[in-house]
């Protein structure tokens, strides 16, 4: 009889969980937000999603072909880092500027590092923060929601008028700088504002708008079990938590959670398979590490916005955890337990 011993190496199961259909999934779970998106900001932020995603996957292929490696961009995670940048950018601003983010998260934060899942960071988050050091001006503006009452039409095309340069646009680190100055000197109610900001007709990035929207979007990854739960969570419990003791008698604690792109950040970059750890205690310092360092970056740094640092200095983290925190190997417990059973019948002192 010929029989043919078949050896190959771990893992010896098949799923069809893969790499595509989890990005896949990902993009589902942002169309609430891109829908919000259109509606509060008009067409034009359609533009700037189109060319941020356009380029993440050209800026792959190209970099596959220059460098003779099989391509990649049929798994969709160039799709995702492109529409996950241009969530977090104002709706708003000149065509140049999605394009080279998504260049510069794919190239430079992606495929040097050995692509998909060698990244040292968050390709979208890093290349955010790229943005903001390069062009202030341009990310530090935001528009205001598009009136509907003076026509569908209208509303929608009403930011195409010098394409993203010159717009009436107010500046800020982000809307949530009023969002404090106001409840702070008692001119914006802070009750008031949560449904607003739940329900996104405010200002601010064109992803971070409509927490209702992302809720959405993280329920439908956490219920598919793209994500877990516990990162989500705990970011958000953490803010809430550190809002309210580094802002004593601060009425604004209930919106610290609905501004600033933190819902955007919970459910679509802490929860990155690449750059978040692998043991439940590494979760749970991470998350709450990212939340404390949010709220000192708003509270004592010069940006009031702190999400996108605290991911991305939480991503570095997040390696050191998998250092440290190691799990105990596969029986090892089981043969301790063992041998001291063991050292106990032989009356051995335990």
């Amino acid at each position: 009889m010929n029989k043919k011993l078949l050896i190959s190496s771990s893992p010896h199961t098949s799923s069809t969980f893969t790499t595509k259909r989890i990005m896949q999934s990902v993009v589902i779970a942002l169309m609430p937000a891109t829908i919000a998106s259109v509606i509060v900001f008009g067409l034009y932020p359609l533009v700037v999603i189109a060319l941020s995603i356009g380029s993440a996957v050209g800026a792959e292929y190209l970099y596959c072909k220059g460098a003779k490696l099989p391509l990649s961009i049929s798994d969709w995670s160039a799709v995702v880092t492109g529409l996950l940048l241009a969530l977090n950018l104002p709706p708003v601003l000149p065509l140049f500027v999605p394009i080279i983010g998504s260049a510069f998260a794919i190239i430079v934060v992606k495929m040097i590092f050995g692509g998909i899942g060698k990244n040292f960071a968050n390709p979208a988050i890093t290349a955010r923060i790229f943005l903001v050091l390069a062009f202030a001006g341009y990310m530090t503006k935001f528009v205001a929601p598009v009136d509907y009452s003076q026509g569908i039409f209208a509303a929608l095309t009403k930011y195409f008028h010098g394409f993203g340069v010159n717009i009436d646009a107010y500046t800020a680190a982000t809307p949530l700088a009023d969002y404090e100055a106001g409840i702070a000197i008692g001119k914006i109610c802070p009750w008031c504002s949560i449904k607003k900001l739940f329900l996104g007709t405010v200002g601010g990035s064109m992803g971070e708008i409509s927490a209702l929207a992302l809720i959405l979007g993280g329920i439908y990854l956490i219920v598919t079990k793209v994500i877990d739960w516990k990162i989500p969570v705990i970011y958000l419990v953490s803010i809430l938590l550190f809002t309210w003791i580094l802002y004593p008698g601060a009425s604004f604690v209930p919106t610290s959670i609905l501004t600033g792109g933190v819902m955007l950040a919970a459910f679509f970059m802490l929860t990155d398979y690449s750059t978040s750890p692998n043991t439940p205690l590494g979760v749970i310092i991470y998350a709450a590490g990212a939340g404390l360092i949010t709220v000192i970056i708003r509270r004592f740094g010069g940006y009031v916005e702190g999400v996108s640092f605290a991911v991305l200095l939480m991503n570095f983290v997040a390696v050191i955890l998998d250092k440290y925190i190691v799990p105990p190997r596969f029986g090892q417990v089981k043969e301790k337990k063992a041998l001291l059973k063991k050292k106990e019948a032989q009356g051995e002192k335990v």
